[in-house]
């Protein structure tokens, strides 16, 4: 039969044995906890060989479970991520789109407000600028090349006047309406503008060709001295331009002279500046001349005058 779960445990010393012993071990249990505690708040500094050793023993054990967390969590980011790949791939091409646009916004504004600071800087040379206009469209249609701007004579404008960009010459001014003016570009197979090499005094003339380029010939024959590159510039002869603005840029060289490319291109130029005839000196002289001359001749006929009545009396 076998014996009853309820009996006590003083039927057997050694259970009672056992009893005692596992009370005795948990009170010292209890003792040593309370006097490590009393130690640990006393002595900070005398557990740190204990927690070094201690932290030695389990390091491999969270190095494991470290390199299993991170190896899940970066499984689980590259499925993530790969099932919304297609979604950020299209916002990132929109958002580099969008810098694009406001990349070449940027451009355009800091290209405009350097023509306009060049314009300011033409503005400020010798020639005192009739007006400044917005070029409004040129034709490229057709041997004859011309611009239009919106204003006219209510602006002062008046044919012959030279057009000017930041960049270099655009043409001269050719008919002249209240509001509206027709401009005849360098390219035009009419136009020929007498010009200088930047550098030196080799003369020569640009004609237009109608087909955007220029003909610069020589006007002593002989040996070409141009070369690729050379800028060639208004000389001043002639009337209309004032010299020393650019014209263009030798691109080949010919027997008698060369094929050159506009320095201004009217196609990309918005603004230009109207400046008056440009009169040579020498011509100016010419014309102050018979003026002086009529002005020294009353005097003289005044003395003269003078000098008669004196006698008389």
């Amino acid at each position: 039969m076998a014996p009853p779960a309820s009996r006590r445990t003083g039927y057997s010393r050694k259970a009672q044995y056992s009893v005692f012993t596992g009370y005795l071990l948990a009170a010292l249990g209890a003792l040593l906890g309370l006097i490590l505690l009393a130690v640990s708040f006393y002595e900070p500094g005398a557990f740190a060989p204990l927690r070094g050793v201690a932290g030695t023993v389990t390091a491999p054990a969270g190095e494991t479970t470290a390199s299993v967390r991170s190896g899940s969590q970066g499984i689980w980011a590259s499925i993530s991520g790969f099932w919304h790949a297609g979604s950020q791939n299209a916002a990132l091409r929109e958002e580099l789109e969008i810098a694009r646009v406001r990349l070449a916004e940027a451009e355009a504004v800091a290209a405009e407000n350097a023509r306009l600071k060049a314009l300011l800087d033409l503005s400020r040379t010798e020639a005192k600028p009739v007006a400044v206009a917005r070029l409004v469209g040129s034709s490229a249609a057709s041997a004859r090349r011309y611009a239009y701007l919106a204003i006219g004579a209510d602006k002062g404008l008046a044919p012959g006047m030279p057009v000017i960009s930041e960049k270099g010459v655009i043409g001269r001014v050719l008919e002249v309406a209240g509001r509206a003016t027709r401009v005849m570009l360098l390219t035009d197979s009419e136009s020929v503008l007498p010009v200088r090499r930047a550098k030196d005094d080799v003369v020569a003339f640009a004609e237009g060709r109608g087909d955007g380029f220029l003909r610069i010939k020589l006007i002593n024959l002989g040996l070409n001295p141009l070369k690729v590159g050379d800028l060639m510039v208004t000389s001043g002869a002639g009337g209309y331009y004032r010299p020393g603005i650019a014209v263009a840029v030798v691109t080949e060289l010919q027997p008698d002279g060369a094929l050159a490319r506009l320095v201004a291109e009217p196609s990309a130029t918005n603004f230009v500046m109207i400046e008056p005839v440009f009169e040579p000196v020498a011509v100016k002289a010419a014309q102050t001349q018979p003026e002086r001359t009529l002005a020294e001749e009353n005097a003289r006929t005044s003395g003269a005058t003078q000098t008669d009545e004196a006698a008389a009396r």
